[in-house]
């Protein structure tokens, strides 16, 4: 009787142990699927953060011109910029177009 008592016990604890264990490996899993997620969604917010802190205004980007550039920079009027466009070998330049959406 002892024996038959042992045997299941032992029994029952190898598979509560695989249980366990499975279970487990996909909690790791999910853990690490969320921190690679995580680590790509702070990358985004780092380089958003970045562009928004530094292009954010035309004050800023004149208050860095004389900064770091010293005088190296220039202003441009919007109408005097142009666009290269090359198709089948083709170059086209064009005059800068913008659209503006109401969202």
């Amino acid at each position: 009787m002892k024996k038959i008592i042992v045997f299941f016990l032992v029994l029952f604890l190898i598979i509560t142990t695989s249980i366990i264990k499975n279970s487990t490996k996909d909690i790791d899993d999910e853990i690490y699927l969320i921190r690679e997620n995580l680590l790509l969604l702070e990358k985004r917010y780092k380089n958003s953060k970045l562009e928004y802190d530094y292009l954010s205004s035309s004050e800023k980007l004149l208050e860095y011109q004389k900064i770091h550039f010293e005088n190296l920079l220039k202003k441009k009027v919007l109408k005097e910029i142009k666009t290269i466009n090359i198709i089948d070998k083709e170059i086209f330049i064009n005059n800068l177009t913008m659209t503006v959406t109401n969202e």
